[in-house]
Parts: structure tokens; C-alpha cells; sequence
């Protein structure tokens, strides 16, 4: 089933009507960023434990509207996990429980698109318990940027080409200082960062030069 298809069915179908406005556009020119993380990479059995959303507004980030929350989770973060976003047992412990923060996120994000890195795992990961509270998944638009730094430094690209989208390096090669990953409103606004960057390369039709930094940018036909 096609998206538009599917949230049609979702619209129609939904269980608590106060959340129709999830399918009316958000406000013009704006999206809000979204960063999850998460207990492991299984969206069916790991649990998400914090999630932080930030609004852009045109060309401004606005930290100050920021959401930010600590989820306490049903099991206890295994070792692996913990060592990856510092968030120890005690802290996920002392969050709050999904059912009172899943509500005001629905809120805050709005009909606003979606941007993210690797989006569509954060958005799966909330789906789950966004399904379970009306019925309906996030028919929210999704923007991913490492699809948008792909066309720019990639797109184009001859057979055989090495293609590196690790998030740290596409911060180096915009220029963005890393403010200590694996912590949600960090990467969130980092992603921010970045969004804002390539999305003004885009329309300004400039490349990123795929031996080069950012700071050596290349008009695009170059």
C-alpha cells in the first residue's frame, strides 16, 4: 500500500480523533528534526528511552521550542546499549513513561515533515507505540538528510566509487563540530546543522567535492 493510500486508511480509520491535525500540513516552511535513541535496533523488541525534536523555522533552528524527554523503558538498557548513549539503568528509570510523553510529542512534531539521519528507523521505532495509542502510524512527510549530502557529493559518481555517509563524516565535511553523539537533543540539533547546510547548497546548486571539504565547495555541473 502506497503512503498516500495508507494514511488515507489511517485518517479514516483513527481511533482518537484529536489527533487528525497529524494529517493536516504543518506550518509553511517549517519541519522539525527528530532524533530517537533507543535500547538496540530491533523495532520490534528494543524500547525507545529518549527522543528529542527540534523546529526549523526557514533557515532557523530553533533551539529555544525544543522537546526533549527521558522515557523510562519496560526492561532494564542491556550493557551494549548503555555504553553507546551513557544512559544508565537508574536514569531510564527515573523517565517518564511513554503513555505521558508519546501525547505531547504527537504535539509538538504536529503535520510538520520529518528530518532525520536514517529517519526512517526513529519513525519506526515510534510507529510501534504511535499505532498502539490511535491506531495510525506517523503519516508524516520524512526528509533524510544523508539522501540529500548522497546527491551532492555523490550524485554521479563513477561505478566503483567508495560512499561514506557516516554521520560523523558528513559533519567534517560541512564544517559542523560534534557536540557528543548518541545524547537525542545533541543529534538532533546536529542533524539540524546539517540539514540546514545542504538543503542551502541544494538551492544554490552547489556540490560537495568528493575530495574535498566543504570550505572547497563546487558549483554543481563543475
Amino acid at each position: 500500500m502506497g503512503r498516500w493510500l495508507r494514511n488515507l486508511f489511517y485518517r479514516a480509520t483513527l481511533a482518537d480523533h484529536a489527533y487528525r491535525f497529524l494529517f493536516e500540513p504543518g506550518p509553511p516552511d517549517e519541519v522539525v528534526v527528530l532524533d530517537c535513541e533507543t535500547t538496540g535496533l530491533n523495532p520490534r523488541h528494543d524500547e525507545v528511552i529518549a527522543v528529542a525534536a527540534i523546529v526549523i523555522r526557514g533557515s532557523r533552528i530553533v533551539t529555544s521550542e525544543a522537546y526533549k524527554a527521558i522515557i523510562r523503558a519496560d526492561r532494564v538498557p542491556p550493557p551494549e546499549s548503555i555504553k553507546v548513549h551513557r544512559l544508565r539503568a537508574r536514569d531510564v528509570a527515573e523517565g517518564r513513561p511513554m503513555h505521558e510523553v508519546l501525547p505531547e510529542l504527537l504535539r509538538f512534531i504536529g503535520g510538520r515533515p520529518i528530518v532525520g539521519y536514517y529517519v526512517d528507523f526513529d519513525v519506526r521505532m515510534l510507529d510501534k507505540y504511535v499505532l498502539r495509542y490511535i491506531e495510525a502510524k506517523l503519516p508524516n512527510r520524512r526528509i533524510e538528510v544523508s539522501e540529500i549530502y548522497y546527491a551532492l557529493k555523490y550524485g554521479g559518481a563513477p561505478p566503483g566509487t567508495v560512499l561514506d555517509l557516516r554521520f560523523q563524516s558528513i559533519l567534517s565535511d560541512l564544517g559542523i563540530p560534534t557536540l557528543g553523539q548518541h545524547d537525542a537533543f545533541n543529534d538532533a540539533l546536529m542533524t539540524a546543522m546539517m540539514y540546514g547546510q545542504l538543503r542551502d547548497m541544494r538551492q544554490r546548486g552547489v556540490r560537495i567535492g568528493r575530495d574535498r571539504a566543504f570550505q572547497q565547495e563546487a558549483p554543481i555541473g563543475a
